[in-house]
């Protein structure tokens, strides 16, 4: 009688955690206040026309740091370039798509910094680099732009300081 009474227990037990498990699946999931896409970084990759010659302006014009480099038979086709915090990566064309075919078209880099925009504009400059606008304030931001060498653009800006 005492492995009766054990085996309707572990069958009324089964039983309520089945009613228990039912109950949470049939209730709508709640929303979480961080419900979607939550990221920590982002590393833009941009295909160009010529790697090495984009390498060059990245590196020497803006002062990018290069990390990784991705070679295929002996050739550079990609790198891995650095600033700060922020990573961005270049690979070469594989040109399957047509030689002609336009890169940086509607393509628009954000990027923040917590450096000085016009000393920052001047150091591109005396590094052969041309602004496509100068430092301007704007949106609660100080920032410049410039065009790499396929027409990505690239905006580097800066919060202004609030005045008390």
């Amino acid at each position: 009688m005492a492995a009766k009474k054990k085996s309707t227990a572990k069958k009324a037990t089964a039983k309520a955690s089945a009613k228990t498990s039912a109950k949470r699946k049939a209730k709508p999931a709640k929303a979480k206040k961080d419900a979607g896409l939550s990221l920590t970084s982002a590393s833009p990759s941009l295909t160009v026309n010529d790697v090495e010659k984009s390498l060059a302006w990245y590196r020497d014009v803006l002062g990018f740091t290069v990390g990784e480099r991705w070679m295929n038979d002996g050739k550079l086709m990609g790198v891995e370039l650095s600033a700060g915090k922020v990573m961005f990566m270049i690979g070469q064309d594989d040109w399957k798509k047509g030689r002609d075919r336009v890169k940086g078209a509607g393509v628009r880099l954000y990027c923040t910094t917590d450096q000085d925009v016009d000393r920052l504009a001047a150091w591109i400059k005396a590094q052969g680099g041309t602004l496509t606008q100068e430092p301007t304030d704007q949106w609660g931001m100080r920032d410049l732009s410039v065009d790499d060498p396929d027409g990505y653009k690239i905006t580097i800006a800066t919060p202004l300081k609030k005045k008390r």
